[in-house]
């Protein structure tokens, strides 16, 4: 089947549904099948593709527990009845369904992905209205305490040093810290602590 016009024969391809054949200059070539279609008959469905199933995967979930089932999807009347197989089947179980909600007393709130933030300091999975320290009566982990303790103290050591060591400059001191200048006593000092 050649397609395209008379100056431009290369151009286009006739559709291959026996019903169709029309001339589309934009075919599709069904990726099942292999053949050439136009627009409304490049569906899988609409052509009736003998190897539609090889690609087609559908998930059902479950009403009752939410758990997904893979089904091929090419027939209505299957999914129905891949749902009563798995409700009969006894994996099929309501306590499953509880998704999880915000730790805030009295917030309902389900977390999703885009609705779930984790504080910093507790490490509790909270709402994003709920997503600040007072939000939820922050209560510091144990590694969180010992982490600013250690910022703390080592923000008063560099304190002291600064008050206490106030006249000893680090750049006029050897690597020995015998108190010989590094540099010519000319230059400008720069104090690097």
């Amino acid at each position: 089947m050649e397609g395209g016009t008379e100056a431009f024969p290369d151009l286009g391809a006739h559709c291959q549904d026996p019903e169709c054949n029309q001339l589309d200059f934009l075919p599709f070539k069904c990726d099942s099948c292999r053949k050439v279609f136009c627009l409304d008959h490049r569906s899988y469905e609409s052509h009736n593709c003998p190897k539609s199933d090889h690609r087609n995967r559908k998930v059902q979930v479950c009403k009752t527990c939410s758990t997904s089932i893979e089904t091929t999807g090419r027939y209505k009347d299957d999914e129905k009845a891949l749902l009563d197989r798995h409700e009969k089947s006894g994996d099929c179980d309501p306590k499953k369904k509880k998704k999880p909600t915000c730790a805030v007393r009295r917030c309902r709130d389900v977390l999703s992905l885009s609705n779930t933030s984790v504080c910093k300091s507790c490490q509790i999975k909270v709402c994003l209205k709920h997503r600040f320290p007072a939000d939820h009566s922050c209560k510091p982990n144990s590694s969180a305490v010992t982490a600013s303790a250690s910022d703390s103290k080592f923000l008063i050591a560099l304190a002291k040093r600064n008050v206490n060591g106030g006249g000893n400059d680090c750049a006029k001191e050897g690597r020995g810290g015998t108190g010989v200048a590094a540099s010519p006593p000319s230059t400008p000092s720069v104090k690097a602590c």
